[in-house]
């Protein structure tokens, strides 16, 4: 037995495995052939269609519904890929009920929009499946590329500076690429390996070498990379967690929620996965709600959420607030943490302080029973050498052109974007473009 396994209150096994499976299920499965005619049907196919203006990578999205429509999925997935090559996760896991979704004609009109997002998954599913890859590489170029970091927005750099025919080199600091969408989205939102899947797929264009376990502080220099590439892209996400700053926070029992999802994706076995019966989160964002949720399908009892500020400005949209709150999760705004109660070394207690919207405290605390706390309060840049910052990232401008003119980020990492799989696709795609245009100038 475990050294976590023996923290009263903090086990394994808390679930069955079937109860278990049943819980990391699919959150949306797939559409069939007749339920994605049916969802294709109810677009209006809006010639000035205000859900491409809400895609963050402009894919044309009545074509695409158009091409299912007439029973040629592979020819939608073309037209989705074309824009957005990781396209498929995407399908799973952005905000659509925030971007495409709400600005759809029919969510105006009726309230219920068309089905963007699960027809996308419909279309890059049915391609996936058959094998296919829509790209050649272009001749070599003879120009060399790396790319720091093996998330969306380095994969999608790759992937599009390969189809020019650059030669890439990816590095990554993890085992595995895919970066947050292997370690750090909800699994029951991936399910099934999807995110390997999608890299073994995207990596087919070929001209791309994948060496993990290495980044800048870890293998590699910012200067270094810049004498022996003609270009470097940056993706190298947010690695560092901020801390609560209080007493006791080295207590059994604290971690960080990203740790905490990381461990998750990568368990086999899920019920040798120990969780807390009482856990708390402090936070607000997505990071937030799929430990919240995870937690509470893992047997969890009783899963609260702190957030600080009132719910209309929590970081996670609506609807992932109601998920959390459909799977009996407790939702708690107006709350700071101000202190941790242990005893004998593990954690017992969160005393959480009132405060009002301005931030200012009430003089009022609640004591909340605990013991497991998760930290989702924000990631933050760890240091890249010589290189502007802005907000505490990257300073870019155009394109993802850094201070360095040959060095270019996008991705969490980089400022301005929204920290979104969606985004960082986009902002990683737009940089190869520039380095492109760069190089063959």
């Amino acid at each position: 037995m475990t050294e976590a396994m023996r923290l009263d209150g903090i086990r394994a096994g808390r679930l069955g495995p079937d109860d278990l499976a049943r819980n990391f299920g699919d959150l949306h499965p797939g559409l069939d052939a007749h339920e994605a005619t049916v969802a294709a049907d109810r677009c209006y196919f809006c010639h000035d269609a205000p859900c491409i203006a809400a895609c963050p990578t402009d894919i044309d999205i009545p074509l695409f519904i158009r091409q299912i429509q007439t029973g040629q999925p592979e020819a939608a997935a073309k037209t989705i890929f074309d824009q957005n090559i990781m396209g498929g996760m995407c399908a799973r896991v952005c905000p659509v009920e925030t971007l495409c979704q709400e600005a759809c004609v029919r969510e105006a009109a009726e309230g219920k929009p068309v089905e963007i997002g699960r027809l996308q998954r419909y279309a890059t599913d049915a391609m996936m499946a058959a094998g296919e890859h829509p790209y050649a590489r272009a001749p070599d170029t003879g120009r060399r590329v790396a790319v720091v970091g093996a998330g969306p927005a380095g994969l999608a750099c790759a992937h599009r500076l390969a189809m020019h025919g650059h030669a890439v080199t990816v590095y990554d600091a993890q085992p595995k690429p895919g970066g947050l969408n292997e370690y750090g989205i909800a699994a029951y939102k991936t399910p099934d390996g999807f995110a390997q899947a999608e890299v073994d797929w995207l990596l087919k264009i070929g001209g791309i070498a994948i060496e993990n376990d290495k980044a800048i502080g870890k293998g590699l220099s910012l200067s270094a990379l810049r004498s022996d590439f003609d270009a470097v892209f940056l993706a190298v996400g947010l690695g560092g967690v901020g801390a609560l700053g209080l007493d006791g926070e080295d207590a059994a029992g604290v971690e960080n929620a990203v740790d905490f999802i990381a461990a998750l994706r990568q368990h086999d076995d899920l019920t040798t996965l120990p969780i807390g019966r009482h856990v708390v989160v402090i936070g607000g964002g997505m990071t937030a709600v799929d430990a919240a949720v995870q937690a509470k399908l893992l047997g969890a009892e009783v899963v609260t959420i702190a957030y600080r500020r009132t719910r209309d400005r929590m970081p996670a949209s609506r609807w992932e607030q109601d998920l959390a709150a459909s799977h009996g999760v407790r939702l708690a705004f107006g709350l700071v943490p101000h202190a941790l109660h242990a005893r004998g070394g593990k954690l017992r207690e969160v005393e959480l302080a009132y405060v009002n919207p301005d931030m200012t405290p009430t003089g009022e605390t609640v004591r909340v029973r605990a013991d497991q706390l998760f930290r989702a309060i924000g990631q933050k840049l760890e240091a890249v050498e010589g290189l502007d910052l802005a907000g505490g990232k990257i300073a870019v401008t155009g394109a993802g052109r850094t201070s360095l003119d040959d060095v270019w980020a996008g991705g969490d990492c980089a400022a301005g974007g929204e920290d979104l799989t969606v985004t960082a696709v986009a902002e990683g795609r737009d940089a190869a473009e520039d380095i492109h245009g760069s190089l063959s100038s």
